[in-house]
């Protein structure tokens, strides 16, 4: 379960220490004793990259003077357990281990500080009443999720033993989640890969971006549709690794960004509320059947209203 959620407000902390240190992580409890009690505590900001002396990244064994500036960005705590909701699901597929939804626009997957409610899990505990505990309380069910503003497909476990299968599936690369997504500037290899870390940015801690310390992701993408007058390019996308903005991050990295996307790109863009991107296929194997399943989903109708002020045809998509 990842320790903070990504599109959270964040409290900025600033102190000087008053004695010289040895430890970084032991000086933090006395600076901020109400907001880190602990030293494990602090061993965990530090680890993600939220804690700053003079400005660098700070270590948890690392020294320093008195006078020096200790700065952390705390995150919000999360909501104690998700509620069941009473909210209208796109339901694409259902057995009695697994649900496969089509989420649209503007809904965040799990609950978190700033969206404590009308969140798909709420929804899928109103429906489903049970879901995997794999999660924990906040992500019952959550095998992967797809950002607030992107639409489209992603599966959802019942029980713990479909969880783990299905989390697995994603691990070996045998799960395939395909994408759609129209783009700044006129792309020009037909297919490629971008094979670049992610991680959190050092600038802006609420972005990611391409660094030689991030995690491994692979994107590979194919040109479905160019369009020289409008400057935009409609491609489609295989992710081989899931991280946080993966598709935005490394579109963006190569010139290209996704159309609309407010963090990466240009906001509204082009007339589209939030990025134009959309979880198009999901291909799996069904953990209790071994069938080789796949789903589709068409993109939603802002999409559609996209492609046409881009002069685009929308070629092998799903309209």
């Amino acid at each position: 379960m990842p320790l903070y959620n990504d599109c959270l407000e964040d409290e900025e902390l600033i102190a000087k220490a008053q004695t010289d240190f040895t430890r970084l992580d032991a000086l933090l409890p006395v600076l901020f004793p109400d907001a880190i009690p602990s030293r494990s505590r602090a061993c965990k900001l530090i680890e993600a990259g939220r804690v700053w002396v003079n400005d660098k990244l700070g270590k948890a064994s690392g020294k320093g003077k008195m006078g020096d500036e200790i700065r952390i960005l705390l995150p919000p705590p999360e909501p104690t357990q998700a509620e069941p909701e009473a909210i209208p699901l796109n339901i694409v597929y259902e057995d009695h281990t697994l649900i496969v939804i089509n989420k649209p626009r503007g809904m965040v997957v799990h609950p978190a500080a700033g969206n404590p409610t009308g969140t798909l899990v709420n929804g899928l505990l109103y429906h489903c009443k049970d879901l995997s505990a794999v999660g924990g309380v906040v992500r019952p069910g959550i095998v992967h999720r797809i950002d607030k503003d992107t639409t489209g497909l992603l599966v959802v476990a019942k029980d713990d033993q479909t969880h783990l299968a299905l989390s697995e599936q994603l691990k070996d690369h045998s799960m395939h989640r395909i994408y759609v997504a129209v783009v700044e500037g006129i792309v020009k290899d037909d297919v490629g890969t971008v094979c670049a870390g992610i991680g959190r940015s050092q600038k802006d801690r609420k972005k990611m971006c391409v660094t030689d310390k991030g995690r491994a992701a692979t994107t590979h993408f194919t040109v479905l549709e160019r369009n020289y007058q409008s400057r935009t390019t409609l491609i489609q996308c295989r992710l081989e690794t899931g991280r946080t903005h993966q598709i935005r991050v490394h579109m963006a990295y190569v010139g290209h960004p996704v159309v609309g996307d407010p963090v990466y790109g240009i906001k509204n863009a082009r007339g589209i509320e939030g990025q134009a991107l959309h979880a198009m296929k999901l291909i799996l194997v069904h953990p209790n059947t071994q069938e080789r399943m796949t789903f589709e989903a068409p993109v939603p109708e802002d999409f559609k209203r996209l492609l046409k002020t881009c002069h685009l045809e929308g070629e092998g998509i799903l309209l």
